[in-house]
């Protein structure tokens, strides 16, 4: 889609304001080994952790982060580059999958955030908190009342900031402001550009009202509907990642050191209290060649490396199913053997239709000039087609309560405000693991099953840390999942069948177009799924006197102490939305136990 260098040479040209920060690239640099609280990974929920531990003066905290400055490539603050900057890229981990059974045994690529904000810095920006009946489960689950709709509420606010789009536009109807934080650090915003299909989806939402009501805010915790979506975008048209919100206003703070392009290899026990191993020693190191270092935390080590390094990094630090660990050739210290276990993710399959219009992304990816001419528009005021991530409106929906795979099988669902369906539309040709064809013009409908029934893993390849483990999804591995996956695309395309739609659709594209039966529908969904890169669970909650779990409802890991876990991996089910601002909620909430701890 685009040339790096041209990029970088544009944005220079324009004066791109590039933020450069105190931050460490050599352990040996470090000015210090020990700190209060030694956080791994400066993702979406480290980097909060972070920003509110460093308030107080009295704490020292050091950030760890693997990966790269997030200044190295610009592009990352370009929303309309997101779909560039993952997989295959120097920002991520490039995880493949093990072959996956729901979809005809195929490997499908797995990238997670391997730079300074983590998925913030390489998502698709789009802002969903969840539904009442996520958060009510999590609450019932763990029985702390903490984790509830009204409770975390508040968090929501506190981290965002609702922004009027780039372009000012009137978001009246678009958009609930009384629902939403206005001084929090990541900024969110509605599309600040329009797309020539925006019309079409509102106009359907009226005229096929029924079975796609319009939903004004989708972030009141009753989803179902098509809306307009905010977006982790700031009001001049850059990404807002848990880096530039979170960790770069803490730079100036002198309690505050950050190291990046260094990985934990392991956490390492060297003393006990209470009976359990304390986990405050950090071993780290560059490469599987480089130098062993060690850090320590006097007070905490806070695992924030996502729902794949989190439990790779207690496996290996011999955390974890203990038969399992003796055959990967670790010691075994703490059993717990759900560790890599429930991993949940949401699966999609973009579908794709040919229209009668070139008002598509498709004459911008094309056409080098126009794209050189946009980019310099959204470096020089922060407008234009780039200021837009290309999903500007979702859908949220549920089977019909009469479905017949309820004969069969109970809804995974945390309740009727959770949606089983989601739609992503977007103005041309979106997919994850097929190129855009070098003619035609295209309109996406990507659908997702966003409260899965299907399960799956995370486990050691070996006991080298810089090997990558082997992550199982299960993606639609379930009869139900395929069910509410086949009802997806039906109800895609009984959304194209309303007036709005007339003269505009050519005709479904690609393998689409030769589907006719149910039988041949379920194989194209196997030849074509792939995943919305959510994976939460693998270090679940639940109540401390429970036998199973990872971390109590205060995110300490069981049997352990001095060791806590901030991210993705501890929540219990999946959100029935994308996990980003759910994360940010949660590692806000996280930051205030810690305080309540150590103050």
């Amino acid at each position: 889609m685009r040339q790096r260098a041209l990029l970088l040479s544009v944005l220079a040209l324009v004066g791109y304001p590039a933020v450069r920060g105190a931050v460490y690239t050599d352990p040996a640099q470090l000015p210090q080994t020990e700190y209060d609280f030694v956080i791994v990974g400066a993702g979406t929920g480290g980097n909060v952790i972070a920003n509110r531990l460093t308030e107080n003066a009295s704490f020292s905290v050091l950030v760890i982060e693997a990966g790269v400055n997030n200044t190295v490539d610009e592009a990352d603050e370009i929303p309309f580059f997101c779909s560039t900057l993952s997989p295959d890229t120097s920002l991520t981990w490039n995880y493949t999958t093990t072959p996956q059974v729901g979809l005809n045994n195929r490997v499908i690529q797995y990238p997670r955030g391997r730079v300074l904000g983590g998925c913030s810095s390489i998502n698709y920006m789009i802002w969903n908190r969840g539904s009442v009946d996520d958060w009510n489960r999590y609450a019932e689950y763990t029985g702390d009342n903490g984790w509830s709709w009204d409770e975390i509420f508040p968090y929501m606010l506190k981290s965002e900031d609702l922004v009027p789009p780039s372009d000012h536009h009137n978001t009246a109807g678009e958009i609930i402001p009384a629902l939403h934080g206005s001084s929090g650090p990541v900024q969110i915003s509605l599309a600040g550009y329009p797309t020539y299909i925006d019309g079409r989806v509102i106009n359907t939402t009226q005229e096929l009202h029924s079975e796609f009501p319009y939903n004004e805010d989708m972030n009141s915790g009753f989803p179902i509907g098509v809306g307009w979506n905010p977006n982790s975008v700031d009001t001049f048209g850059r990404r807002s990642s848990s880096a530039t919100s979170y960790l770069e206003p803490a730079y100036g703070r002198s309690n505050l050191d950050v190291l990046i392009q260094t990985q934990v290899t392991k956490l390492v026990s060297s003393s006990t209290s209470g009976g359990n191993p304390v986990f405050t020693t950090v071993e780290i190191a560059q490469s599987a060649n480089s130098k062993t270092y060690t850090v320590r935390a006097t007070k905490e080590v806070i695992l924030s490396a996502g729902s794949i390094g989190t439990p790779q990094i207690l496996l290996l630090s011999g955390i974890g199913d203990s038969a399992a660990l003796k055959s990967a050739g670790v010691t075994p210290i703490v059993n717990l053997s759900d560790v890599g276990q429930h991993l949940t993710d949401h699966s999609l399959v973009a579908n794709q239709w040919l229209v009668n219009s070139n008002n598509t992304f498709e004459k911008v990816t094309r056409n080098g000039t126009f794209e050189e001419q946009l980019l310099s528009e959204w470096g020089a005021s922060g407008t234009g087609l780039f200021v837009i991530p290309g999903i500007i409106q979702l859908g949220w929906l549920r089977l019909p309560n009469n479905a017949a795979i309820y004969q069969t099988y109970p809804d995974p669902s945390a309740g009727p405000s959770s949606p089983q369906i989601e739609f992503l539309f977007a103005n041309g040709y979106l997919s994850s693991i097929q190129p855009t064809p070098g003619t035609g013009y295209y309109l996406s409908i990507v659908t997702a099953v966003v409260s899965p029934a299907s399960r799956g893993s995370v486990t050691l390849a070996s006991n080298d840390p810089f090997d990558y483990p082997l992550i199982d999804p299960g993606l639609l591995s379930s009869p139900f999942d395929l069910a509410v996956m086949t009802q997806a695309i039906q109800d895609a395309q009984t959304f194209l069948s309303a007036p709005a739609w007339d003269g505009y659709i050519s005709g479904p594209a690609g393998e689409l177009a030769n589907v006719q039966t149910e039988e041949e529908l379920e194989t194209y969904i196997k030849n074509n799924g792939a995943t919305v890169w959510h994976p939460v669970s693998t270090a679940r909650m639940e109540p401390a006197s429970g036998e199973g779990g990872v971390v109590t409802s205060e995110l300490l890991v069981k049997g352990t102490s001095g060791l806590r876990i901030v991210d993705a991996s501890v929540l219990p089910y999946i959100p029935s939305m994308h996990p980003q601002a759910c994360v940010y909620a949660l590692a806000e909430r996280a930051a205030d136990l810690i305080k309540e701890r150590w103050l």
